[in-house]
């Protein structure tokens, strides 16, 4: 079996089309501490650039990596402005030390160990840079969808039926105290940004077919589930989905 984060690079046109961007507000938080036009930034796991677009669009000379070299492509594809890609997990990648004002780290950071992610994010930042990790979480539907859903999973997958692996950015999960126990940066500030996307059912399967936890049953299994998810939620039309996403960022210590 792949390594679980080596999946999205397998669904990489699929991740792109349906994994969705980011609110302003979160870029505005950003900008209000890292600066504007010409601030350097080092993006970790950039994906097909969900998150890298604000970047840019704020003016920022970025330097993204990410160890998928399908997902690296499409970025390459999507995206213009001062940005150079590299395909390398973020363990092994050496960022000029002292020359980003801002790592950020947008739905990736939980897949690095933390002894190597903090330590190695300090040491790329400037006296008084920020390290910014943020994540979409999704809520739970309403309950006509649960109802719909839950028998098909205790069916098919009752292994699947649980809070979903973005739950890590929750203020109840561990990123707060990452941060505290790495003992390389100051106070956290969080913020949360609320938000609700109406999708179809054939896109909510398509996002649950990019999701990680997805991608690693068996394919057989995974077909019939997203298969009988979707006709099961055919009658209802379009789909409001609300979800939160979640923004952890502190000044690296002198």
């Amino acid at each position: 079996m792949p390594d679980q984060r080596d999946t999205f690079n397998a669904v990489a046109a699929e991740y792109d089309a349906v994994r969705p961007t980011y609110p302003k507000a979160l870029y505005d938080d950003l900008a209000s501490v890292v600066g504007g036009v010409g601030a350097r930034v080092l993006e970790v796991g950039c994906g097909s650039g969900q998150a890298t677009q604000g970047f840019l669009d704020r003016g920022w000379q970025v330097v993204a990596v990410d160890p998928g070299d399908e997902l690296v492509a499409l970025a390459k594809a999507n995206l213009t402005g001062e940005v150079s890609f590299h395909v390398s997990p973020f363990e092994t990648f050496e960022a000029e030390p002292g020359a980003f004002g801002l790592v950020a780290s947008a739905q990736a950071w939980h897949w690095i160990d933390p002894k190597l992610s903090f330590p190695r994010a300090a040491r790329a930042l400037r006296g008084g840079g920020v390290l910014a990790v943020f994540g979409h979480v999704p809520m739970s539907p309403p309950a006509d969808i649960l109802q719909r859903l839950e028998p098909i999973y205790q069916d098919i997958a009752p292994d699947l039926w649980r809070p979903p692996p973005q739950a890590w950015y929750l203020p109840g999960g561990p990123v707060r105290e990452l941060f505290d126990a790495s003992g390389l940066f100051g106070p956290v500030t969080h913020r949360a940004f609320t938000w609700t996307e109406q999708v179809t059912p054939a896109a909510f399967v398509r996002q649950l077919r990019t999701r990680s936890d997805y991608s690693m049953i068996e394919a057989a299994r995974r077909e019939r589930l997203l298969a009988e998810v979707e006709t099961a939620l055919g009658p209802l039309g379009a789909l409001p989905l609300a979800n939160e996403t979640h923004l952890y960022r502190a000044v690296v210590r002198s």
